[in-house]
C-alpha cells in the first residue's frame, strides 16, 4: 500500500505521515528533507540556489546519509528547499530515489508537495493535507517559540503565503491537489483528530 500525503508548508502533513507510516507499519519518507540536503549542501559550498544546472548537480551526487543531518529541520533549510525544487532538472534527479523509496514490496507512506500528482500518481490512497495560512504561521511561531527561538508571527505568515506562491507557481510539478485526492483541512483539528481523520480516509479506500 502506498499512501501519498501532499500539502503546503506547514499544515501538518510531515507529522500525520510518519504517524500513519507507524500505524501501518510501513516505512516513510519525507521528500522535502531531499530538496533541503540539496539546498544546504548548495549552501555550504558557496553556491547560489537559483543556480539550476549547479542545483542539479548536487542533486545528482546527494548522498540519502545527509538525510539524518538535525539543521535540514530548519526554517532557512525550508526556505533553500523551495528555491532549488523550482528547477526541474533538480527533480528529475530525485525522481528515482522517490519512487525506489516507494516500490518496497510492502509499499510507503511519503510526503511532500507532488506525490500523488507526480511521484506516485498511482498510489493506492492520497491525501492533501491543507489549513488556513493563518493556522499554518500560527503553528510555526509556536514550534519556533518552543525551541526558544522568537520569531514575529507576521514575518513567518509572509514567509509562508511566499512558499506557498512559489511552490504553487513553479512550472515542474507545482504544488496542487490530485483529482483523486482527499482533502483533508486540519484547521481546527489537533494532532489526535487530524490522525483519525486520515485513518479513516485511509481505510475508506482499503474497503472500497
Amino acid at each position: 500500500m502506498i499512501i501519498a500525503i501532499d500539502g503546503p508548508a506547514a499544515a501538518g502533513k510531515g507529522t500525520l505521515a510518519e504517524r500513519l507510516a507507524a500505524h501501518y507499519g510501513l516505512a516513510y519518507l519525507d521528500t522535502g528533507l531531499l530538496y533541503r540536503a540539496v539546498g544546504r549542501a548548495m549552501a555550504e559550498a558557496g553556491l547560489d540556489p537559483d543556480d539550476a544546472a549547479a542545483a542539479a548537480r548536487v542533486a545528482a551526487a546527494l548522498d540519502p546519509a545527509r538525510l539524518a543531518d538535525p539543521h535540514l529541520r530548519g526554517r532557512e533549510a525550508g526556505e533553500l528547499a523551495s528555491r532549488v525544487a523550482v528547477h526541474p532538472a533538480v527533480r528529475a534527479a530525485l525522481l528515482d530515489l522517490q519512487r525506489g523509496f516507494a516500490r518496497r514490496p510492502e509499499g510507503a507512506v511519503l510526503d511532500g508537495r507532488d506525490i500523488g500528482t507526480a511521484i506516485c500518481p498511482d498510489a493506492d490512497v492520497k491525501i492533501f493535507v491543507t489549513a488556513a495560512p493563518e493556522v499554518r504561521a500560527r503553528r510555526r511561531t509556536d514550534e519556533l517559540a518552543a525551541k526558544g527561538r522568537d520569531v514575529p508571527y507576521e514575518r513567518i505568515l509572509a514567509e509562508i503565503l511566499e512558499r506557498d506562491a512559489r511552490d504553487s507557481g513553479r512550472a515542474s510539478a507545482p504544488l496542487r491537489r490530485a483529482e483523486d485526492a482527499v482533502l483533508l483541512d486540519t484547521s481546527a483539528l489537533d494532532r489526535e483528530a487530524a490522525l483519525a481523520a486520515a485513518i479513516a480516509i485511509v481505510e475508506a479506500a482499503r474497503a472500497g
